[in-house]
């Protein structure tokens, strides 16, 4: 062939589309963003018969080609544009064999489009336990079309396809509906004012949203017929073509489509009686929840433990192998730490999509958006947003990655914006010393303080999402529409191929797009650590000699924190100072806080070396912290600026790799420094406003 094969995966969501996808491309696949928006798009490559390579699209989900959302309009302007890169040679439109007669009104819409079309009917080895036959032939001689049925549980189906797409000039493209039948004067007069345009594809432009997308409607901007025509006229054509539609399906389907009903099991209907109950419903996904997130922090912490030791012992070994130098700190100090900054990350990643991959492939993720829907509308949210809000309290990272499921953008967009409230695990060592700092260990009402403190941190973070949820929903005016549909998949057992390509692509997302701004930030707060300017920074071996200390230990980290404080780091530190003093901190707690943007876990390594502790034992942090005194006194860390620090970081942005996860779901940078500011300015003021009611 002289130029590659372009495939495109089209169909309804939930008949197994991914599956497909997956048997077709395997790992040779990519997942990112169609440009200028945040509509999700997966592509991969495919090697069929006699050395054609294919390029396989697996185009967002979707009923029709009349636009309802901003996913569809992405596949109606991609099928209706020939010049666009994309443009397919074939598509293969998946159904599935319990919703055949739904799914065949958008096959017949697409090879109405004159593009060569297969149907592959998916889940096919369902058949027989659901009580339906289906003869292929009859289906394939009306249709005038391949049918190929599938099962990729029984890998069923894949050569065929494979096949099928290799020879797709083979097949036919006429039309399954005259779509002047319609209305003939409306359809004819168009005809008339456009003798070179398809007149279906001039039907779809007109009917369209202008709403969604910037397809081309130069060609009908100047049609008085078009202009006389009112929406109303317009949406029953739409209803008359539907209902047109329907009557050619229904007649090929009493040819060639059984169900015999009482075959079938009533599994699913017992089960969504238990899991959608309006109590064991909540009570059921509350343990779900509990489950899966007690094993993030027990799963993911082995893994984690063992990437945080590696990665410093290589930062140890290459600063004790390689002669010293500024290459050296910057590779042992600035590079090594920023890619371990990005793959400690991985496994809580890969567990969480782990979790949602398994409960979206047996259909159970559709009724906890539904159980969910009444409650989160309430504040601008989806039901879907339920499980970004939650699992941010293990990571906001995976966590915002997770909003991909929320169709509706404006609702995507506020739980992004918010998620970061969420109490992170990052917080925790945070919250671990200031809190016995400042808090006593006493008991209140038989339940000790401290614990009630940290649990209080965690209440108000979620409280702060969904207040500010309800306040983003009326402020934003972004048009999207918001009514709530949701389909109940069947139960099905998990596909562990599906679930492993899954966790494998979220994963590689996450390392290659926002470790990429990751390390760069890294490498920033190094190089402001590394270098000074004056006498204090540069003669710092003179100023802080070995022989006043006990111990080359003790003199490296005195040595350290000396450098850090006269750093242009220090000098950030310094600079805040004044900004920061009304909130009750001090430089070196500047310095923490703009250190731990990298990541709030930092916060305590930064004192360590601040107060010239040997590793991060927390206790003597604390003891140093205690002893801090200001100048008349007092002591630095008393109630007032403990309770501060502890509310600035609660409404806080978390971290740089929060801000380069919302830059890349959002696909604009506009969103992450709104976020960065308007947290910030929520997270100062309170704090403010804490501290001077204490104090």
């Amino acid at each position: 062939m002289s130029k590659r094969l372009t495939v495109a995966l089209v169909g309804n969501p939930n008949t197994g589309k991914s599956s497909v996808f997956n048997d077709l491309t395997g790992l040779n696949q990519k997942v990112g963003n169609y440009p200028g928006i945040t509509v999700e798009k997966k592509e991969g490559i495919c090697r069929l018969e006699r050395g054609v390579k294919a390029h396989i699209l697996d185009l967002p989900g979707t009923y029709s080609l009349n636009a309802s959302s901003l996913d569809e309009s992405v596949v109606i302007e991609l099928l209706l544009n020939k010049n666009d890169k994309d443009f397919p040679d074939v598509a293969v439109v998946i159904s599935d064999v319990e919703n055949l007669k739904r799914n065949l009104l958008l096959f017949t819409q697409i090879k109405d489009l004159n593009i060569p079309s297969i149907l592959v009917i998916n889940m096919s080895d369902v058949m027989k336990r659901k009580g339906i036959s289906i003869d292929a032939a009859i289906l394939e001689k009306h249709l005038g079309t391949k049918v190929i049925m599938y099962s990729s549980r029984e890998k069923k189906g894949v050569s065929e396809l494979k096949t099928v797409i290799t020879n797709y000039q083979k097949l036919e493209t006429n039309q399954c509906l005259d779509i002047v039948n319609i209305d003939s004067e409306y359809f004819e007069s168009l005809k008339k004012t456009f003798p070179d345009q398809s007149i279906y594809k001039l039907w779809l432009v007109i009917t369209q949203d202008v709403n969604f997308g910037n397809l081309d409607r130069e060609i009908v901007k100047d049609s008085s017929t078009f202009q006389t025509k009112s929406i109303s006229y317009l949406k029953r054509l739409q209803q008359k073509e539907t209902i047109k539609r329907y009557q050619f399906i229904n007649n090929i389907l009493k040819e060639s489509y059984v169900h015999d009903p009482e075959i079938a099991s009533d599994f699913g209907s017992r089960l969504d009686k238990i899991l959608i109950h309006k109590f064991w419903g909540y009570a059921i996904f509350f343990l779900i929840l509990l489950t899966i997130f007690q094993a993030i922090f027990d799963w993911s912490s082995y893994p984690m433990d063992a990437i945080d030791s590696t990665f410093s012992k290589l930062s140890s070994l290459i600063k004790g192998t390689l002669p010293e130098g500024v290459f050296t700190n910057l590779l042992s100090e600035g590079i090594i730490p920023g890619i371990g900054g990005i793959v400690i990350f991985i496994p809580q990643i890969a567990f969480l999509f782990l979790f949602i991959s398994i409960l979206e492939e047996t259909g159970y993720m559709s009724r906890v958006v539904f159980l969910m829907d009444r409650v989160m509308r309430k504040y601008g949210l989806s039901g879907k947003s339920i499980v970004p809000l939650i699992s941010g309290t293990a990571c906001a990272i995976p966590a915002i990655m997770a909003t991909r499921n929320i169709e509706n953008w404006k609702e995507r967009l506020i739980t992004i914006l918010v998620t970061p409230f969420t109490t992170c695990s990052a917080r925790l060592p945070v919250y671990l010393i200031l809190i016995s700092l400042v808090i006593p260990n006493e008991r209140f009402l038989g339940v000790n303080a401290q614990g009630l403190t940290l649990m209080g941190l965690y209440l108000l973070g979620f409280f702060a999402a969904i207040f500010s949820a309800k306040i983003l929903n009326k402020i934003l005016k972004i048009r999207s529409k918001t009514f709530f549909v949701v389909e109940m998949p069947n139960y099905k057992f998990p596909l562990l191929r599906n679930v492993f390509f899954t966790v494998f692509e979220k994963t590689k997302s996450f390392v290659f797009e926002a470790g990429k701004i990751i390390m760069a930030i890294s490498i920033l707060l190094w190089g402001l650590a590394s270098v000074g300017i004056g006498d204090q920074f540069n003669n710092a071996e003179e100023i802080i000699t070995v022989e006043n200390y006990n111990s080359i230990e003790e003199f490296e980290n005195n040595l350290s924190s000396h450098k850090l404080e006269h750093s242009l780091l220090g000098a950030v530190g310094k600079s805040i100072e004044p900004l920061i003093s009304p909130l009750g901190y001090d430089w070196k707690i500047g310095i923490a806080i703009v250190t731990s943007f990298a990541a709030r876990e930092v916060f305590v390594g930064t004192l360590a070396t601040i107060y010239s502790v040997q590793g991060d034992q927390e206790d003597t942090i604390k003891e140093r912290m205690a002893n801090e005194v200001r100048e008349d006194g007092q002591p630095l860390f008393g109630l007032a600026s403990g309770i501060s620090l502890m509310i600035f970081y609660a409404f806080a942005m978390q971290c740089m790799s929060t801000l380069a996860i919302v830059k890349k779901e959002t696909n604009s940078w506009k969103w992450p420094i709104l976020q960065l500011i308007i947290m910030t300015l929520i997270a100062y003021f309170s704090a403010l406003l804490v501290y001077q009611i204490i104090s």
